[in-house]
Formats: C-alpha cells, structure tokens, sequence
C-alpha cells in the first residue's frame, strides 16, 4: 500500500518542486504562466492545456500549449460557454465525458490536427484568489478515456498551487505598475465604453518596446505625440497611457480634428456661450473643460489651421481658456496626448505646422510600428477578431487554417490592423456563404481571405529582375506615362496613400510626387486622405 501511494504521489512531486523554486524567484509573467502548464503536462500528459483570467465575464486565455497560436487573441464570453460557466461554479475540478452535449470552446483549435476534429476528454478547474474566481486551468485530449478520478485529485492539489503562481504574478505585476489593471477605470467617454472594449495587444519584440514606453511615460504628466500608419491603432496607445497615469479615475475625451470643419473646431476645443455664432442656441463647455482633471486627446492633430494651433498653443502654456463670445477665463488642467499620421516634423519645414506648437506636442514622441513589423502577432490579432465574429454569427468554433495562417503573415498590411479586422470580418461572411448547410466549426483557408497577391515573379523570357511592359502600339512616351502612373499608384495604396511613405518608397521628394501624381491624372487619389492635401 506504502508503495503504491509513492507511485502515484511522485508524478505530483515532480511537477510541483520546479513552480515552488519559481515562486521566489522574479520572472516575466508570461514565463511564470509557461513553467506552469509545462508542469502541469508533466503531471497529466494531454494534447492541450490552457491558462485563462476572468476578466468583466470574459476568459482572455493567457498562455496556452497544444492550442493554435490565435487562441492567445481571442476572448471567450462566458455566458456563451456553458463548459467555462460549469468550471467556475464548481468548487472542484469537473470532468465533461465524450457524449456530453455541451459545446467544447477548443473545437477545431488543437494544433496539429487537420478538418473538425473535435476534443473528446476534457477536466478543468476554477482557480480562487480570496475565495473569487480568477480564472481557469482547462485540460484536453482526443482520446475518449484519457482521464481518471485519480486526475481529477491531482488536478485539485495542483490547482491550490496555481492559484499561489498566479497570486505572486499578480503581486509583481502591482509592484512594477503601481497599480492593478482591473482598477484602471475613467469617467464620461472611457465609462461609457462597453467592458469589453479593446486594448492594446501584441508579443512582438516591436510592440514590447512600444509597451514599455508606454509604461514608462504613463505616469508622467508629459505631452505625448503619437504617429504611426493609418490603422495601426493610435488611439489605443492613447487609451493606454490614460488608463496607466494618475489621471485614470478622470476621464480621456478624444477630438479627432479632421472630422470637423476649421468653423467649428474652435468650438469643440473651447466651448462657446450662447449667440456666439449662427446655431449657439445655448452655452457649451469645451473638450477643454470636460477633460479637466484627465486626458485630452486629439486625432489627426496635424489638420488644425494655423490660427487654431496659435490658441490651443496659448492654453497649453497658460491652462486658461476663453469660450467663443466670452470674456470670461476658465482654467483647465489637463494632459493632451495627440496622433497623427502624418511627419510633423515635415510639416513644420513645409510651414503647414507652428514649429512652437510642434515642440510642445511632442515633448514625448512614441512611433507605432505598422503590422507589416510586428511578426506573428498578426495570428494574436486575426485571433480576437476571429472570436468576435464567431460571436456576433453564433458559431461554435471559427479558426484558420495552416494556409490562411501562412497567407495572413505573408502579406504586407498597407492598411494595418484595421485592414485585418475588415478583413477578417468579411473572409467569415464569405466563407460562411460559400457552406450549404451552417457547420459548428468554420475554418478558414487562404482562398476565403482573398488577399492581394504579391507581385508576380518575373519570368525567364523577361529576365531577372525585369518589370512587366506596358502593352503594346504604345509611343514611348505614353508607354513611360503608363509605368510611372502605375509605380505611383501602386506606391500609394500601398502606403495607404500616405504622400510622405509613399515619396520615400519611390526614392524621391514629397512635394515632386505630388507634382508627378498631378500630371498623370491621380490629384484625385492623392486627395483621398487629409494628409495628402
């Protein structure tokens, strides 16, 4: 009897003595969270494991083995789960048999299996901290038997010793940041926005620098100017380092300046009393006042007209304000956070931007880095947005491919993460169409994304190396004019018809490209964004 219970015990001591040396030592959380289901496979070999957080009756999966690399992406709305619901309402682990009628959460994501091959064994266990539930530790295999009463024991010890792992990264994590996520919470617009609303997400060597930087400049009260790419997601950078500064229990109020006409834009910054202009039927704060004590954001900062950078610039440095059609002075503390898409700095030396005004946005500059410089967090991101249209469709599962993964980190992004979440959006509708009868799981290929195709190979007759010749009975001359309105157009959208992106790719000054792009006939695409103007 001796013998057999050591037998038995020996698996648990093996998994559980490399996490207890863990425990004293400072990790990265994500390496913490790794070593923990690399011990736990250890303890119960399976075909996959999974760490989820309960956040705002969310799962956010944060760290996974045996499952598809977007799975880290996506969210799972427990109410839409009954096997997650089950696991965080059980006071023990809970084994769901091979015939049990709820839907898996996993269907279709196991790594290495090709088709709707579904997961047949599965056990899991909630994961307290103060007697709440933090999140869950799932386990899954094909195979129909795999798991045992004696697991399920296991699985509970094993779970006491999860909960003090995820207790000291949480612990660390309120040390570095000064302050818990899940209390970073704002009036007006930011408690406005649903729980669910979207953050800044991503795991390449680009986006943990951007993310320190943030973490960095967060608690400061510095100016900060944000630029990247249409797409990229400014907006949640600025959302970031409102929700990580002091000034987080105030609200962040966005202006985004190239949505409104130059007549109003003072009006929205400063406010106007009643009368002050045809339509001003009353008195009305600012976004100025409104963000007083929090953040104030402003988009596409690089659109406001002169007069309205020399006013803004005067309240920047003094807090005080004037309404429209008042003499009455407001003072405002505020800390402004601006984006742009375009080079300020470019803007300056065209004199389309007030140097003066210039120097006080970008105390700080931070540069998102465009998707195309990101890696593999294109899966991350095609992830999350794969779960919200498995969401909002009803699906029972919605995954990609081996090819539609390859297909997703080949191309170049020219439209950023915004272009993925369109994109994403419609391969899901089309490929649902394109099925006869609705399935539960909808996996996508290469051939449902419908990416554009890289440029093709040159051939041999045409040399290595060659570009492709205009057609034929062309003079030379409307033969050249053809290859340079491609090459422009080309370069164009491929820089989401940034001027400046675009000049650089060809190799030649901005203000020459919008005289080449006038001759051939494209003023009309090199005006379909504000900063081409």
């Amino acid at each position: 009897m001796h013998e057999v219970r050591m037998t038995t015990t020996h698996p648990l001591l093996q998994a559980i003595i490399p996490l207890v040396a863990d425990i004293a030592r400072e990790l990265p959380s994500a390496e913490r969270y790794r070593r923990l289901l690399q011990a736990l496979r250890v303890l119960l070999p399976c075909d996959a494991v999974a760490l989820l957080r309960l956040e705002d009756g969310w799962l956010l999966p944060l760290a996974v083995d045996g499952l598809s690399a977007d799975t880290l992406g996506r969210r799972f709305r427990v109410g839409e789960h009954p096997r997650f619901a089950a696991l965080l309402e059980s006071e023990g682990p809970l084994r769901f048999p091979a015939d049990s009628p709820l839907p898996d959460p996993y269907d279709g994501l196991v790594e290495g299996h090709r088709g709707h091959l579904p997961v047949h064994d599965c056990v899991g266990c909630a994961i307290r901290l103060d007697d709440k539930p933090w999140g869950l530790l799932t386990l899954d295999d094909l195979a129909s038997d795999r798991f045992s009463s004696l697991d399920l024991a296991m699985l509970q010890s094993f779970g006491s010793l999860a909960a003090a792992t995820v207790s000291v990264a949480a612990r660390i994590e309120q040390l570095h940041s000064r302050v818990e996520r899940e209390s970073l919470r704002a009036e007006g617009y930011r408690l406005a926005a649903a729980p669910h609303a979207r953050k800044l997400s991503g795991r390449s060597t680009a986006m943990r620098k951007l993310q320190k930087e943030i973490e960095l400049v967060a608690h400061s009260e510095l100016p900060v100017l944000i630029q990247g790419e249409t797409g990229v997601g400014k907006e949640l950078v600025a959302e970031a380092l409102h929700a990580g500064s002091p000034r987080s229990a105030r609200p962040m109020i966005s202006l985004n300046c190239a949505a409104l006409p130059e007549t109003l834009v003072e009006s929205e910054l400063f406010g106007h009393v009643k009368g002050a202009f045809t339509g001003a039927l009353s008195e009305r704060p600012g976004k100025f006042e409104l963000a007083d004590g929090g953040t104030l954001f402003l988009d596409e900062v690089g659109e406001l007209a002169l007069p309205v950078q020399a006013k803004l610039l005067r309240v920047l440095q003094s807090g005080q304000l004037q309404r429209l059609g008042s003499d009455r002075e407001h003072r405002v503390d505020v800390r402004l956070i601006a984006a742009s898409n375009r080079n300020l700095a470019d803007e300056v030396r065209a004199g389309r931007l007030r140097a003066d005004f210039y120097h006080r946005l970008s105390v700080y500059p931070l540069q998102v880095p465009p998707l195309r410089e990101r890696g593999r967090d294109v899966l991350l991101l095609a992830g999350f947005f794969l779960e919200e249209n498995r969401s909002r469709l009803g699906l029972g599962g919605l995954r990609l491919d081996a090819g539609a993964q390859a297909a997703l980190l080949a191309y170049d992004w020219p439209g950023n993460v915004r272009e993925l979440e369109h994109l994403i959006g419609r391969s899901v509708l089309k490929a649902l169409g394109r099925q006869p009868q609705r399935p539960r799981i909808l996996s996508l290929m290469a051939e449902d994304l419908d990416l554009p195709g890289r440029r093709a190979e040159p051939s041999v007759q045409e040399g290595e190396g060659a570009t492709p010749l205009p057609s034929e009975g062309l003079s030379l001359r409307d033969a050249v004019a053809r290859l340079e309105r491609q090459l422009v157009s080309d370069a164009l959208a491929r820089h989401g018809f940034n001027r400046s992106a675009a000049a650089r790719a060809l190799g030649m000054d901005r203000a020459n490209l919008a005289r080449l792009a006038k001759r051939l006939g494209l003023e009309s695409d090199t005006q379909a964004s504000p900063e081409l103007r």
